[in-house]
């Protein structure tokens, strides 16, 4: 069974330090996150990378710190 469903990518602006800051989060459908398998759990630290028009999601690796390239 392939899980599908509509998300939605999302910028919620944040005030701080006298500015407003980029917050960036990708909706996740309840149905599909719940799923039994659905391979993510909260707090799940995951590789992004972009292919063309595609977002590919991977758990990422141990050891890792999940920091981000700027």
């Amino acid at each position: 069974m392939v899980l599908k469903g509509k998300g939605k990518f999302i910028n919620r602006r944040t005030p701080g330090y006298g500015k407003i800051y980029d917050r960036f989060f990708i909706y996740v459908p309840t149905e599909v996150a719940r799923d039994s398998a659905f391979p993510f759990k909260e707090g799940s630290r995951l590789d992004l990378e972009v292919q063309g028009d595609s977002l590919v999601i991977r758990q990422a690796k141990e050891g890792r710190t999940g920091r981000m390239k700027r």
